[in-house]
């Protein structure tokens, strides 16, 4: 016997088999309503990227998310109606100011009219989703010449409708009397029309609020866990800690809002960028500098004074690198290597013949080919060619990779550093220990992680990781140009030098200088070393 159907049944059924709102409507009723992608894909239960993809037109929801999905938007239609249209029903077109290109309202009897360029008769006025007029930064009407906040489509001022502002009528000339001859006078010049802002202008400014509020969101956070740690600030820095990832996810997903392209959060990954276990790592070798110059030692005796340099923020520099956007594709020999690709190669390494520099590859055990990062292959093709000659050219065996830029992340990054740059100037140490965590964690968690489920991107992590290792081993190289001897490089971010490195480096703690490490904020990060007799 089979169980009886129930109305809730039926109705889900009915829901399932329902046809979806196109994609332009699915974009109107979230936007409409104020609600984020991130908040949709929270409450939907899949990745923004997803919600994205949706509302693109570039896939259609399936279950499980679908039937949630569908009731979300069918509860914002309710609140958010699309508006009428006017051919439809025209009365309700006189409740909004003229929303769908109705005629313009005839001008009152004894106006003049506007006279009107024939290049602007075609304008009109940019309205939102609901119809009305979006006002804009102020600036004087391309027909009129009058100041006014709304836009036209393309983005420069514009009167909504039939508003323009009619010129300012002519004084009558006076009657002729008899006077002596006088000079004509000077005719008046009309007042010059501010000029308008372009378009990259408004898209500066326009960047320049969404950074100042989303800048304002981590100032907000500050205070929200200093109030609840009531004075302990070590209480504030551990709740600030524990909630750097999901809010340096939100702020990431909110500086992609306006992004041109889309990514793919979830790509299907190769083999060689799955982890094998939890204990045990995939198979990219990020090139981790291990280096000591054979030339210097502790235990021999000697007087050469060597400083240990900290570089500021070596993962947050790195955020700057070039990062595969799509779905993994395979290719062998070097069809996958080009300027504006990235992902993973293997390769086998030229030999390193320079043993007063640390070997760009890092401190392998064992020879041969590995895998390595695009920002690994970059370096080594940068020092195998004519500027540096250091190395022969590596050779490329198959790559895993897409298309790329080296833009993804520089909003996040010049909002993160921004607030790392005022922190410091402000020796506010919990908004600077609360950024340090979201971007190290940002990175750290981007690949297989259970504290991060937004994205799975461990070919993005090890790219950023290697990158910063790129970074160091350039700031060697430039140490060693200037006559200083490098005789460590460790990690991300130490670096031990002889010699005056204060003409090489600026000193301080921007995120282009240097500062001299210390370990325990006791030692001076200056240590002596004696040379190895051979």
């Amino acid at each position: 016997m089979t169980d009886p159907v129930s109305v809730e049944s039926l109705l889900e059924e009915a829901r399932l088999a329902k046809a979806m709102p196109p994609p332009e409507e699915r974009l109107r009723l979230r936007e409409t309503a104020g609600l984020t992608r991130a908040q949709v894909a929270e409450a939907v239960g899949v990745a923004r990227g997803t919600v994205l993809a949706w509302e693109a037109g570039k896939s259609d929801p399936t279950p499980p998310g679908r039937l949630p999905y569908l009731r979300l938007l069918e509860g914002l239609a309710e609140l958010h109606p699309a508006p009428v249209d006017p051919a439809d029903n025209p009365i309700a077109a006189l409740f909004n100011d003229q929303p769908y290109g109705t005629a313009p309202v005839p001008a009152a009897a004894g106006t003049p009219a506007v006279a009107v360029p024939a290049a602007l008769t075609g304008m009109e006025t940019l309205r939102g989703a609901d119809g009305r007029a979006i006002e804009g930064d102020p600036g004087p009407c391309v027909r009129c010449g009058v100041e006014t906040t709304y836009q036209s489509t393309d983005g420069r001022p514009l009167h909504s409708g039939a508003m323009c502002q009619p010129p300012a009528a002519a004084p009558a000339p006076p009657e002729p009397v008899a006077a002596p001859a006088v000079p004509a006078p000077v005719a008046a010049v009309s007042p010059v029309p501010a000029p308008v802002p372009t378009r990259p202008q408004r898209r500066a400014k326009s960047a320049d609020r969404a950074q100042a509020e989303l800048a304002a969101l981590i100032g907000r956070a500050v205070q929200e866990e200093a109030e609840r740690a009531g004075g302990d600030e070590e209480a504030a820095v551990k709740a600030l800690v524990k909630r750097a990832i999901p809010d340096v996810m939100h702020l990431f997903n909110e500086t992609r809002a306006t992004a041109r392209y889309d990514y793919t959060a979830y790509p299907a990954l190769p083999e060689i960028l799955k982890k094998p276990s939890k204990k045990d790592p995939d198979q990219i070798w990020e090139a981790r500098p291990r280096f000591h110059h054979p030339g210097y030692s502790l235990k021999a005796p000697g007087d050469v004074r060597v400083t240990a340099l900290d570089v500021n923020a070596a993962y947050l520099s790195a955020l700057k690198v070039w990062l595969p956007i799509g779905r993994l594709e395979h290719s062998t020999g070097a069809d996958g290597v080009g300027p504006k690709r990235s992902g993973v190669h293997l390769i086998t390494p030229a030999p390193w013949a320079h043993p007063h520099l640390p070997d760009p590859i890092g401190d392998r055990d064992e020879p041969g080919a590995l895998w390595v990062t695009d920002a690994t292959l970059r370096l080594l093709q940068r020092l195998s060619g004519p500027r540096y000659g250091l190395t022969e050219a590596p050779v490329v065996h198959e790559s895993w990779t897409s298309g790329a830029t080296e833009n993804f992340l520089d909003a996040l990054r010049k909002l993160l550093g921004a607030a790392r740059e005022e922190a410091i100037a402000s020796r506010d140490t919990l908004t600077l220990e609360y950024v340090k965590a979201m971007y190290s964690k940002f990175i750290s968690t981007m690949g297989e992680s259970v504290h991060n489920r937004e994205m799975v991107r461990p070919d993005w992590m090890h790219n950023i990781h290697s990158q910063a290792y790129a970074n160091l081993w350039g700031k060697a190289y430039k140490a060693h140009q200037a006559g200083l001897d490098v005789v460590a490089m460790t990690g991300t971010d130490e670096l031990h030098v002889t010699g005056d490195w204060r003409q090489v480096f600026t000193e301080g703690r921007e995120v282009s200088q240097m500062k001299i490490k210390h370990s325990d904020g006791k030692t001076s990060g200056e240590y002596l070393v004696g040379k190895v007799t051979r």
